[in-house]
């Protein structure tokens, strides 16, 4: 495997920094804890220098290397999701992406990822499945699970749920 060069890791960087940053925050709700989870990522982008025969390949490495560092974070820190709602306002989403991210971190981890790739990046069950490394018929019960439960969050906040159409 061939080092990265300095272009490389910028157009990285550029094209799916955002994308990245949005996962990571969904794990772990504390835009510092993000910054050492995304530094990691990069790191282990130039260190392993995989070569990726199309860019959705490339992509997916990253959100699995994404979520696999939040996890350690999380599991060697014995930390609890925690986050700061007036945060969300400075995630590169859109408004309505915002309340639906809000009602999505108050869920259980499992039901967090899945739900996050499939309706906010629009993956789709197979791709969710690839990149969480679950099978396609866990993905769609976490799917379902997750759903049931973001309804009834939903519902609780006034007619969100007809605005996402779960």
């Amino acid at each position: 495997m061939a080092q990265k060069n300095d272009e490389e890791i910028k157009n990285v960087i550029e094209s799916y920094g955002n994308l990245l940053y949005r996962t990571a925050y969904i794990f772990l709700g504390n835009p510092h804890d993000v910054q050492d989870v995304l530094q990691e990522v990069f790191i282990k982008y130039m260190e392993k220098a995989p070569s990726f025969h199309e860019k959705e390949h490339e992509k997916a490495w990253l959100l699995r290397v994404t979520s696999n560092l939040c996890k350690d974070y999380l599991r060697f820190n014995k930390r609890h999701s925690y986050v700061n709602l007036e945060d969300l306002e400075n995630l590169p989403v859109t408004s309505s992406q915002r309340d639906l991210i809000r009602e999505i971190i108050s869920l259980p981890a499992k039901w967090k990822t899945v739900l996050l790739l499939h309706y906010v990046e629009g993956y789709s069950v197979k791709e969710t499945a690839k990149i969480t490394g679950l099978t396609e018929n866990n993905v769609k019960k976490r799917l379902q699970r997750g759903r049931d439960a973001l309804k009834k969050q939903l519902t609780e906040c006034e007619g969100l749920y007809e605005q996402y159409q779960l």
